[in-house]
Formats: C-alpha cells, sequence, structure tokens
C-alpha cells in the first residue's frame, strides 16, 4: 500500500516557515548565518515534501548549497543571467528573455 502525504496544514505551515527562514536570510548580518537559515529552509522543505518557490531555488548555490545574496557575483551574457558563487567558484546559469 502506498501512504498518504503529510496533511495540508502541515504543508501550509512547512511553507511559511521557509518563507521566514528565506526573508531572514536576506537580513542576516553574516555570510555563515545566511547559509545556516537557507539550510533549514532545504531540510523542512524535504522533510515535508515541499518544493521551494524558483526565486527560492535560486537563491540558493546547485553545488555547495550557499546562500547566492551573500556570496555571489552576477553576470548578463547573452541571455543567460550567470551568478558566480564565491564560496565554491561554480557558475549557476539562468535564462532570461530579452524584450523587444
Amino acid at each position: 500500500m502506498r501512504s498518504r502525504g503529510k496533511p495540508a496544514s502541515q504543508i501550509r505551515i512547512a511553507k511559511e516557515r521557509i518563507a521566514i527562514l528565506f526573508d531572514e536570510a536576506k537580513k542576516a548580518k553574516t555570510r555563515e548565518r545566511a547559509n545556516r537559515y537557507a539550510q533549514l529552509a532545504r531540510k523542512i522543505g524535504m522533510r515535508y515534501n515541499v518544493r521551494l518557490l524558483r526565486e527560492q531555488r535560486r537563491q540558493v548555490c546547485r553545488h555547495c548549497k550557499a546562500y547566492l545574496p551573500k556570496a555571489s557575483q552576477c553576470r548578463l551574457k547573452s541571455g543567460w543571467i550567470r551568478i558566480k558563487c564565491l564560496s565554491c567558484n561554480k557558475i549557476n546559469r539562468y535564462p532570461y528573455r530579452v524584450r523587444q
């Protein structure tokens, strides 16, 4: 038999907590504290099987899971946003459309 997922109330609370943790990461004064908040938000998402929003996923490095707004370098290049993580020196690329 297949088990059921978490109750809707728990999922709603998990999404709220994830949003609060990303807000706290934005306000954090140190890079380590911001990384810890992002790590906790990802853990809550995994525990309650809740996907992070697109904006939240793009704020975390794909390789080292660091919080990018505190440790990154952004460049725009021919239809791509290139975000270089200063913790692991990897480049995360995201497409964007140029409106004409």
